[in-house]
């Protein structure tokens, strides 16, 4: 039926990728890699930039944009994250049906290698489908899913982005969720890592309660906002039914009018801190754009901190 327990092997084995031990991070950025999407003052997306209107600094230096593609047709690889924690379950006949539609549309649309991936989480995480191209096994996979337990978060985050860095092409990953993270073993700074490390950008759906709801999450609405924006993504709120539909075709634009550019690092000096910050900027007025503020590499001297926090 294409449904995996992936918690099994993979979150028995979370100790032994030593929570306690320091990670492990790239020996050797040749080259970095960024997606990217630009508004206008309206929020409308713009795609018909060129390589010179972006420029690129790492840890402050200028760098030389080497690899650009305006609306690039790279295969496109999406992770799709559901929450099926308890919290989630009277939402969850408008969730599926909604990214049954969206799922449809990716593989409908665009190169003929694109791919997607079902996960689920609650206390555990589960691979209900792997990459695929077939619509019929991941169907079977939304009809696995179902509502109970705590919620596990910061580790589908870090397995999915452990699986999107073996993928060609764009990485992305959606996640639906209300948001909380209640039991993983993981934590923010090692999710923001694996999504760093696969390139991978993060769309968040928050499906959460009324605004003035005391049910609301809003240290883990907060924590998705932040690592969509660090990876160069986008949250939404949507309600349930059509706003959910339209969150949805929101992504697929997104996605069809990417920018990518790749640079070679120059002249960036060793520093303390593994993370690199990168920044983009779009020299049209009025415009903005969204990407990666950074990346991980091991050229550091004496014992560097672990990153970047959450604010």
């Amino acid at each position: 039926m294409g449904r995996f327990r992936f918690a099994a092997l993979s979150l028995a084995a979370l100790p032994l990728l030593c929570p306690q031990e320091p990670p492990t991070f790239r020996s050797d950025v040749r080259l970095v890699r960024m997606l990217a999407t630009v508004r206008n003052a309206k929020g409308e997306l713009t795609g018909g930039l060129s390589k010179d209107d972006f420029e690129v600094a790492d840890n402050g230096v200028p760098q030389e944009v080497a690899i650009f593609e305006r609306q690039t047709s790279q295969p496109l690889s999406i992770s799709l994250l559901v929450d099926t924690s308890g919290s989630t379950a009277k939402d969850s006949s408008y969730e599926i049906d909604s990214i049954r539609k969206f799922l449809k549309a990716v593989l409908a649309e665009g190169n003929t290698s694109d791919a997607a991936a079902l996960y689920s989480f609650n206390e555990d995480v589960y691979l209900q489908a792997p990459f695929t191209r077939r619509m019929e096994r991941l169907e079977a996979g939304l009809r696995a899913l179902h509502s109970h337990g705590a919620t596990a978060l910061y580790d589908a985050l870090f397995l999915a982005g452990q699986d999107l860095e073996r993928r060609d092409g764009r990485r992305v990953v959606v996640v639906v969720s209300d948001g909380g993270d209640t039991i993983s073993k993981m934590t923010f700074p090692r999710a923001l890592e694996a999504l760093h490390n696969a390139n991978a950008v993060l769309y968040a759906i928050l499906v959460v309660p009324v605004a003035a709801d005391a049910g609301r999450n809003l240290r883990g609405e907060n924590a998705l906002i932040t690592l969509t924006s660090w990876t160069g993504g986008k949250v939404f709120f949507p309600t349930p039914g059509l706003a959910l539909d339209q969150v949805f075709q929101d992504i697929l634009k997104d996605l069809r009018t990417q920018y990518l550019l790749a640079y070679y690092p120059k002249n960036v000096p060793p520093s303390r801190e593994r993370f690199h910050r990168v920044t983009l900027a779009v020299k049209r007025p009025q415009h903005t754009v969204s990407a990666r503020n950074g990346y991980f590499s091991d050229d550091v001297i004496g014992n560097p901190p672990a990153g970047p926090r959450k604010p």
